[in-house]
């Protein structure tokens, strides 16, 4: 039987992100240290599992108790709602889930919460058929996702809003990228083949691999040695919207943890590659993953706007703006966006884009290609934002043309969520006139 502290490590993880004060990418790694090695799974487990059906689960526990927690018991209110996603969505044993569950108030020194969490467990395995029938009445708690969210999925996407939100509930694939200086990608699933672990080639990235189940990285034939990464499908494609040459000088603004800048140099390795992103831990995480590729660009710690902090007025050949979004396309790999988000943050967000867009473009050179991307699903930061920007500037949108994936905007391609595939995202590429 695990530990009941596990259930607490969920709730003291979860606490600062439902309050909308941190990430859970934030808060996980302390709780993942005050546990034994043969419960980090199984926390991971709770936190994800317990934000990605919080709308579900808070759902249940309004029909549930009789009078709201006190906002000082918000620790037993995530307790309750950990126990719950332990009932319906994992296989621990019902008896097991809600014993530990009712011991974790113990360990938070609220005893008088055992009977609660004890009747409200027990409660739901009696009642859970009619309990989720009420429940599935509302779109917000069938789908999981809050109200403002979907509202918008249904605006920008009114045919596919209801996949997109399924897709975002869905645990995501282990998608590699071989590192095509390195071997091929046949060579890489026949090695892949050799080690037992079951992959196919990806549908639309030529350099990805998709696995049938994730596994630990390091166990990964050559991982160690910069044969392979991990990156989604759809993060792949920018590498070839590039449209890369020998020689070329390229910037990849806002470049953390350095997926798309390392796929660049492993295409081309005669590439002279500014990196910049405005956060020194991530960019440390570029630094880690250029020593393990054994690869070398210029690095600066820098908001991407303030120029004359980074650029040395050099025109770029290139420049790849993955620009900061609302993540709305990678929901399900960090289901904490759904609750950290609010609506208010979208048109902001637009904002920042479009001037770092409008900022960009001077640094181009004339010829020059601009790809824009984001992980977002909503048009107010792609398609809108690329009809601005073409309106008020020299660029011409070249593409991305005639590409075997996603859905075409007139303004960039969109690529939403699959759920045995790659991520959302989206894509514009922009040329400058010559002079």
């Amino acid at each position: 039987m695990s530990n009941p502290n596990v259930r607490v490590a969920a709730v003291k993880a979860l606490l600062p992100v439902v309050n909308q004060q941190e990430s859970l990418s934030g808060t996980l790694p302390d709780q993942l240290d005050q546990v034994a090695d043969q419960d980090r799974g199984l926390l991971q487990e709770l936190c994800f599992g317990t934000l990605r059906w919080l709308t579900r689960l808070e759902g249940l526990r309004n029909q549930l108790i009789t009078k709201p927690f006190k906002s000082k018991d918000r620790d037993i209110d995530l307790l309750l709602l950990v126990g719950l996603y332990q009932l319906i969505y994992t296989r621990i044993p019902a008896h097991a889930a809600i014993n530990e569950t009712v011991q974790g108030a113990v360990t938070l020194k609220k005893d008088w919460a055992k009977g609660v969490l004890n009747g409200c467990l027990r409660r739901y395995q009696r009642e859970s058929e009619p309990l989720t029938e009420h429940l599935n009445r509302s779109d917000a708690a069938r789908l999981a996702h809050p109200n403002w969210l979907l509202q918008q999925l249904q605006q920008d996407w009114p045919e596919q809003w209801q996949a997109v939100a399924e897709a975002n509930n869905q645990h995501p694939p282990m998608t590699l990228r071989i590192n095509r200086s390195q071997q091929n990608r046949d060579q890489y699933l026949a090695a892949l083949k050799a080690q037992g672990i079951e992959a196919k080639a990806s549908v639309y990235a030529d350099d990805a691999i998709l696995l049938d189940k994730a596994c630990d990285v390091t166990q990964l034939a050559g991982f160690t040695k910069g044969h392979v990464s991990v990156q989604d499908e759809a993060a792949q494609l920018a590498a070839d919207l590039l449209q890369l040459e020998a020689g070329m000088r390229v910037l990849d603004a806002c470049a953390a943890p350095g997926g798309k800048t390392a796929h660049m140099l492993e295409r081309e390795s005669s590439l002279s590659v500014v990196a910049v992103d405005s956060e020194a831990n991530r960019l440390k995480r570029v630094e880690e993953n250029f020593q393990r590729l054994q690869l070398s660009a210029e690095l600066h710690c820098s908001d991407i706007t303030d120029l004359d902090n980074w650029w040395d007025g050099q025109l770029f050949d290139r420049i790849l703006l993955d620009a900061p979004c609302s993540a709305t396309g990678v929901i399900r790999r960090h289901p904490d966006i759904k609750w950290l988000r609010r609506k208010a943050d979208i048109p902001a967000l637009a904002a920042l884009q479009q001037k770092m867009l409008q900022l960009l473009w001077k640094t181009l050179k004339p010829n020059g290609i601009m790809v824009y991307a984001t992980c977002s699903v909503l048009s107010l930061e792609n398609k809108r934002n690329i009809e601005t920007f073409l309106a008020e500037s020299n660029a011409q949108l070249i593409g991305p043309k005639q590409v075997p994936w996603g859905i075409d905007t007139g303004y960039g391609q969109q690529l939403l969520p699959q759920t045995q595939g790659h991520d959302g995202f989206f894509y514009a590429v922009l040329q400058k006139p010559a002079a």
